[in-house]
């Protein structure tokens, strides 16, 4: 403590209030209200490690005219409800290390400053409903044994939570977040609410032991984070960073205009990734998913690779890059190429360059291909064909050469008739030949 302590017991930390020696709890009824009245509207609150009772409390904010300056309350304890509905804190607030026997609500309160309850403690239900902070809070470290509520509160430099701990339900409903949340490696041990949120949130190795409800503007993160159950993410122009999530129960997940990175995520329950807009999704490498349903997404940068099972996602409405068409004339064989038109994987676009993915070989491209299951037959088709030609690449076989050649792997069957038209032309020029010859070699 950087502060003189209050004489009446080595067990009290309460700043001492000259001349007395002693903290405003243990100054005597007179001595009490000569110390209030030095306090004034805007001037300097410091409370600091005083045992503050709501009477003590009521009398100090009517003493400041419900607004007061700066607020120095650090290891405050407030054994009585803290209700402070209508004050406005005109300085910046330090709750740092404070404790909170009893309800805590700062609903209606306004903060002109900064707000820090970093490594607070709130025995009972914690109420930031429609606060306005001009500033940033940071709430890192705190514990809210209770429900805690910040629905429709603005934070207008953003908002600080990390390695906090929620033990009850949790709600930011509405909030705005200006500069954006921070919840990395916080707790959530029941149900969070985080819905029509405006700005970016960061819930990097967050816990959350219950269901959560997440949306964000701009960008949200939950990289490595871990669901115990039910996790339901709807974003609308925003970018998704679900990197090494690992989710327990079933997965919902929400574009509107966004796009999404699931690169690594262990999904044990079912899932579904939707997209309305030009919503995209840019990578299942090393997805672990058995059953995972892809609706209405730009899947023509989205990487494949390292994907556990591809026999259990199901694509619907989705579009994949296209190869290109035409002729290719090479040294190597077959000297004479010629391309049609086929929905691919990104993955295949990426083969041989110099940023390939080592992951992406023929062989498991041939697996990808044969385990996706595209609802519309087209895509199908060109997956089944993009199969074989992935076996025909890694060497297996030297009959899908033939097989290629002739009738493309029996999905391209104008092939076979080409070859017929060709031959039969080749057959007509020959008798057109030999009629000509024997015309021009009769004897006289």
């Amino acid at each position: 403590m950087d502060w003189v302590t209050c004489a009446h017991s080595v067990a009290c930390t309460g700043i001492a209030v000259r001349p007395s020696g002693l903290c405003l709890a243990h100054l005597s009824p007179d001595r009490l209200s000569e110390a209030l009245a030095q306090l004034s509207p805007g001037r300097l609150i410091d409370l600091r490690g005083t045992t503050v009772t709501s009477d003590l409390l009521s009398r100090v904010l009517e003493a400041t005219g419900g607004r007061p300056g700066r607020a120095r309350l650090d290891r405050v304890r407030f054994t009585g409800d803290v209700r402070l509905s209508g004050v406005t804190f005109a300085g910046d607030v330090s709750l740092d290390g404070a404790r909170f026997d009893r309800l805590a609500s700062f609903f209606g309160a306004r903060f002109e400053g900064n707000a820090s309850l970093a490594g607070a403690r709130f025995a009972r239900e914690l109420s930031f409903h429609g606060v306005t902070v001009r500033g940033h809070v940071s709430l890192d470290r705190a514990v809210m044994a209770r429900d805690a509520l910040f629905s429709q509160a603005v934070f207008g430099h953003g908002l600080s939570c990390e390695r906090a701990r929620f033990d009850g339900y949790a709600t930011f409903d509405g909030a705005r977040l200006g500069d954006g949340a921070a919840f990395r490696g916080a707790r959530f041990g029941r149900t969070l609410s985080f819905r029509k949120v405006s700005g970016h949130a960061g819930f990097e190795a967050a816990h959350f032991a219950a269901d959560a409800y997440l949306s964000a503007t701009g960008r949200l993160s939950a990289a490595r984070a871990r669901a115990d159950g039910l996790l339901d993410v709807a974003v609308a122009g925003c970018g998704v960073n679900l990197r090494g999530v690992e989710v327990s129960g079933p997965t919902t997940l929400k574009l509107t205009d966004s796009h999404a990175d699931l690169e690594g995520a262990v999904l044990r329950g079912p899932a579904t990734v939707s997209g309305r807009g030009t919503s995209m999704l840019t990578s299942l490498r090393q997805v672990e998913a058995a059953d995972l349903a892809l609706h209405g997404l730009d899947l023509s940068a989205c990487r494949f690779a390292g994907l556990a099972h591809p026999s259990g996602v199901r694509v619907k409405d989705c579009t994949f890059a296209l190869t290109p068409r035409g002729m290719r004339v090479s040294l190597r064989r077959p000297m004479l190429r010629w391309f049609s038109r086929r929905s691919a994987l990104a993955d295949e676009h990426g083969m041989g360059g110099g940023a390939a993915d080592p992951g992406a070989t023929p062989d498991r491209l041939a697996a990808l291909y044969a385990g996706l299951r595209p609802s519309d037959r087209a895509t199908s088709a060109d997956f089944a064909s993009a199969a074989w030609e992935m076996r025909r690449r890694a060497g297996h076989r030297w009959w899908l050469w033939v097989s290629w050649l002739l009738y493309g792997y029996a999905t391209r069957m104008g092939r076979p008739g080409a070859w017929f038209a060709l031959l039969a032309a080749i057959a007509a020029a020959a008798a057109l030949w030999t009629s000509t010859g024997h015309g021009t070699a009769m004897p006289r």
